[in-house]
């Protein structure tokens, strides 16, 4: 693929392009699950109510605003709705950065959106299926040990669990990221495994941040994301550009000779 040089306008305006198809993905995929935002809702909401029975802390979601519930409803279909369009998401971010790629780099298109939709959604589930498990227990055992009822608004609890669900999936991300980066000669391999041992302090601080304080849920949260981390460096290793191989025709001529 030849180099193309764009303007300022250009890339703008190919990036309002890629926007706008992946803004139409996430409308037609909000149409589909907004009937269906109900249950999304109750499947959010199920890890809170299974710690709150398991810790026999009552807990109650409450709505303040007239319209709350409706728009918790919007909110609620357009999470689900990123989720469900994330692969179109993808490729069209893909189609974006592609003209800046050679040319075997840019059939690795259907790669990216396979493998980058994949982590974003293991991401996601492990939040889902292990860290709220762990940390609600613990924050609804604040509530009871000062002698206050959990009440919690309805906006509240789902800004913090979309969040700390889309957290993760970005986090479970890493290894397509350096993808990109070792595609682009701003890592190698070499490089992360030099700077390794700041990169797992900083996994352990934001797992000691974002879980209750206690060695088993920071080392559950932890321990995944050091393996990606090694899964980056194999990455960066297989996928690093490679420098081009200059031939002299001087010396192959006076070899031939």
């Amino acid at each position: 693929m030849p180099d193309i040089e764009l303007p300022l306008t250009g890339h703008l305006a190919e990036l309002r392009t890629r926007l706008a198809w992946a803004l139409l993905a996430v409308a037609i995929a909000f149409c589909v699950v907004y009937p269906g935002s109900a249950y999304v809702f109750r499947f959010l909401e199920a890890p809170l109510k299974a710690a709150a029975e398991s810790r026999g802390v009552p807990v109650s979601i409450v709505g303040t605003g007239v319209a709350e519930a409706f728009f918790t409803r919007i909110a609620v279909s357009a999470i689900a709705a990123l989720f469900l369009a994330l692969p179109v998401v993808l490729y069209q971010l893909w189609k974006f950065v592609v003209p800046g790629l050679q040319d075997n780099e840019a059939s690795y298109a259907r790669w990216f959106v396979t493998f980058g939709t994949l982590f974003f959604l293991c991401g996601a589930a492990f939040c889902y299926l292990l860290v709220f498990p762990i940390g609600f227990p613990f924050f609804l055992s604040e509530y009871d040990d000062i002698g206050v009822q959990p009440i919690l608004r309805i906006s509240e609890y789902l800004s913090f669990s979309s969040q700390m669900m889309a957290a993760f999936g970005v986090c479970f991300e890493m290894p397509v990221i350096t993808f990109f980066l070792a595609r682009a000669g701003v890592v190698t391999h070499t490089m992360l495994i030099t700077h390794s041992r700041y990169a797992v302090l900083g996994i352990f601080v934001v797992a000691a941040i974002l879980t209750p304080p206690d060695a088993a849920s920071q080392m559950m949260m932890a321990t995944p994301l050091c393996l990606l981390y090694v899964l980056s460096i194999g990455v960066a290793y297989w996928f690093a550009r490679r420098p081009a191989v200059e031939t002299n025709d001087d010396t192959a001529g006076d070899a031939k000779d």
